[in-house]
């Protein structure tokens, strides 16, 4: 869309009294606070502050809107196409230098918004179809992305499940259904607009089209606001939402929930929900990805002589041979052992990291045995076989 002259002229940020660097939600609960204070049937008299902040909220609550919004600020008044044009100035006037043409100023606004056409007043494509179109955009707005956490045990991570999170967000308003008109009454075809959404700014020899102040770009106005949304056709409301867990999510997996954000409005399609799991500690299993881990602790004989030790999996336990000469540290794997696959992703293995365990207190007989090995086995030359003379 093109730029409105009160974008080079107004600080919207600072009409919602929010930072500059503030995300859709923070904004999005300025407005409510700011609309709810200033509504004219709350507070007579306070028509004006209201238009302005539902000014600031239509341009900085739409993504596309306030980025080009941002840009032109960063432009600053040498970017400002408007200036010097009050009281009828012409191109080649007050403002535009002498070698000015009508067409420059709409190769300076498609440079600016990265759009190389516009549509002038009385052009091709003008008309109450595409303005009327352009008023539609201009009024929806996709609802946010909203952001909540699960916590899952150890075995539901891995098995999956489908259960369901709290969430508390805008949703489309229970008294009005979202047309934001008291009950009994319905929103009436905007008079400054006639219902297009939009109104024709004439500078001379050319115009443009901006959203209308008067209805915000709906093209409707509403005479009684609905008492419970305020003529938002939103309200907030905890609502439990259906997620399915699938098999082997990980911890800080993020599961998307299509369609179950926040509540679009005008029309405009609802947001996502994003589901962030945190996944327990499991006594017993690490994981790395789809593969399980697990220490399985042998005696000094057991890892010389070689011995089959039985190891636990999720389900049944297994045999595992462990070979003559086995260091502690070594790890072996069992194939399909780890977290069941699904889909394309095959299941993972069972990693089993044998360590020798050392005991802390011996029976007499124990130490007998152990002295005896010793005095067969001569650990200085075992070390200087290993390091050398160094």
């Amino acid at each position: 869309m093109a730029p409105q002259r009160e974008w080079f002229e107004k600080d919207y940020y600072k009409v919602l009294g929010v930072a500059e660097n503030a995300d859709h939600k923070e904004i999005a609960k300025a407005y409510r606070k700011l609309a709810k204070q200033f509504h004219p049937d709350a507070n007579p008299g306070s028509e004006d502050r209201f238009k302005d902040v539902s000014a600031a909220y239509d341009v900085l609550g739409d993504e596309a809107k306030r980025k080009e919004y941002d840009e032109v600020r960063r432009m600053g008044a040498a970017g400002n196409p408007f200036a010097g044009m009050a009281g009828g100035a012409r191109p080649g006037g007050a403002g535009f230098g002498t070698n000015f043409r009508v067409d420059d100023l709409g190769d300076l606004l498609g440079n600016i918004f990265g759009r190389s056409g516009r549509t002038r007043a009385g052009g091709p494509g003008a008309g109450a179809a595409g303005t009327r179109a352009g008023g539609a955009s201009s009024a929806a707005a996709r609802g946010a992305d909203l952001e909540t956490s699960l916590h899952l045990s150890f075995m539901d991570a891995v098995h999956g499940l489908t259960t369901t999170v709290n969430v508390t967000s805008e949703v489309t308003c229970h008294t009005c259904h979202g047309n934001g008109a008291a009950p009994g009454t319905a929103p009436t075809v905007c008079p400054v607009c006639g219902g297009r959404g939009v109104v024709n700014d004439n500078q001379g020899l050319f115009s443009f089209s901006q959203p209308c102040q008067a209805c915000r770009g709906t093209g409707f106005k509403i005479e009684h606001p609905c008492p419970t949304c305020y003529g938002t056709g939103v309200e907030y409301a905890a609502r439990q939402v259906k997620v399915r867990i699938p098999a082997g999510v990980e911890d800080g997996q993020r599961i998307r929930v299509k369609g179950r954000g926040g509540a679009g409005r005008g029309g405009a399609p609802a947001g996502n929900l994003l589901v962030v799991v945190h996944v327990e500690a499991h006594p017993l299993f690490g994981r790395k990805g789809r593969d399980l881990t697990v220490t399985a602790p042998v005696t000094f004989p057991e890892a010389a002589l070689g011995t089959t030790i039985t190891v636990p999996t999720l389900d049944k336990p297994v045999k595992l041979k462990v070979p003559a000469g086995t260091r502690s540290g070594r790890t072996f794997r069992v194939r399909g052992r780890g977290v069941s696959g699904s889909g394309s992703h095959p299941a993972g293995d069972l990693l089993v990291t044998v360590d020798v365990a050392v005991p802390s207190e011996l029976t007499p007989e124990e130490k007998d045995a152990v002295a005896g090995l010793a005095a067969m086995m001569d650990g200085e030359r075992l070390r200087q076989a290993q390091w050398g003379d160094t």
